[in-house]
């Protein structure tokens, strides 16, 4: 580790849990961030500045006006720019000396999975906002023993679950949520959405991920949901569901 990197990460490398081989092992991790919309900027950002070495942003969409009432990683400057692109500016004007790549185009459950494998992806975040993007890289993670940090927000709530595939007892997305082939999202455009509330799961997705990165007993198989008008969290425990057509199939040794 060089001089500047003991400079910047130097508050890190004081925890005991982090110290120079922690904050190595990140700086040394690569990172999927799928969405960065609302969740994934405040997530990405503070990924970035904590020294992950490697960051892959994934979105499709462009920036819009109604999104800088909460995606914080877009500026005005940025409207009408593919959002993987646009927050790939910003974060590289926190931390230039990690490398950032960008997809920028929706990708098929099998595209995920190529991708993770050609790249050696060490956690994946899920910070998209519908079914069918969560359900895929649910399978993909699974598929590949690659920790699953996802997150969730609506109105003034928001959840959190982890969903750690390197162990064989570790539950899935769906298992929580089963895919019963119903469209019946709640979306933000719909219902409204209180900006600090994505704020604060961004937040804890990333922490969540550090702590996955380096061992730091992250939550598994435990939902928090957190309630933006009482600033309580409630923790849901939940079971690897032995009929779930993704997971059902792996041995409950961890």
């Amino acid at each position: 580790m060089n001089d500047q990197n003991l400079e910047r990460y130097g508050r890190h490398i004081l925890l005991p849990e982090i110290d120079f081989e922690g904050q190595q092992k990140l700086l040394d991790s690569h990172v999927l961030v799928v969405g960065l919309g609302g969740l994934g900027s405040p997530a990405s950002i503070y990924l970035a500045s904590s020294g992950i070495g490697e960051l892959t942003l994934c979105d499709f969409d462009d920036v819009e006006l109604s999104n800088l009432q909460r995606q914080i990683v877009h500026t005005e400057d940025n409207l009408k720019t593919n959002k993987a692109h646009s927050a790939k500016g910003f974060i590289s004007s926190i931390n230039s000396n990690i490398s950032i790549n960008v997809v920028d185009k929706k990708l098929s459950e099998n595209e995920f999975d190529i991708y993770v494998n050609k790249y050696s992806v060490d956690a994946i975040l899920d910070c998209s906002d519908n079914f069918q993007t969560r359900y895929s890289v649910n399978k993909v993670a699974f598929k590949n023993k690659i920790p699953l940090i996802s997150g969730s927000a609506i109105r003034f709530e928001g959840q959190l679950a982890i969903f750690d595939f390197r162990s064989n007892s570790s539950a899935c997305y769906e298992c929580l949520f089963p895919d019963n082939g119903e469209e019946n999202e709640l979306r933000c455009a719909d219902h409204g959405i209180l900006a600090p509330v994505v704020g604060i799961i961004g937040v804890m997705q990333s922490l969540e991920t550090i702590k996955v990165l380096l061992n730091l007993s992250p939550i598994k198989n435990k939902l928090k949901i957190f309630d933006g008008k009482s600033n309580e969290w409630k923790t849901i425990a939940f079971k690897k569901d032995k009929e779930c057509a993704v997971c059902s199939c792996s041995s409950d040794q961890s």
